[in-house]
């Protein structure tokens, strides 16, 4: 599987990242059980610092497109291919952009929307979510 990263795009460089590992799963040139490169080795060969390399390992993780077995390494995910549909940015934008509408409809400025919005953010941590 050839990676190429657009470094002047628009899109985010870790998400362009997920895209195509996602792209390669559902193409099938990656299957579950493959092996992927180590984030040092990846960033490495992408010329890309580590942190992007491993937000995008974690976010495919998190949607269970990959699997990280300690020392071992890092692995397509069994379930990988139906689980490449599942977009949970795109989930949120679409509950937030439902939400903003009914609080701007209800008189509330987009200035107290984004308050209430950093306020709520900041008290996952207190919350334990």
């Amino acid at each position: 599987m050839e990676i190429i990263i657009d470094i002047e795009g628009t899109e985010p460089l870790f998400a362009q990242l997920i895209a195509q590992v996602k792209k390669a799963v559902q193409d099938r040139s990656l299957k579950p059980g493959d092996a992927l490169p180590s984030i040092r080795q990846l960033a490495g060969d992408l010329e890309l610092n580590h942190k992007t390399v491993a937000k995008a390992y974690r976010l495919l993780e998190r949607d269970a497109v990959i699997q990280t077995k300690g020392y071992r390494g890092t692995f397509i995910h069994p379930d990988a291919e139906q689980n490449c549909g599942v977009d949970l940015g795109a989930i949120a934008a679409a509950k937030l952009t439902t939400t903003v509408g009914e609080l701007r409809g209800a008189g509330a400025t987009d200035s107290e929307i984004r308050i209430a919005f950093n306020t709520v953010m900041a008290d996952r941590h207190q919350q334990g979510v």
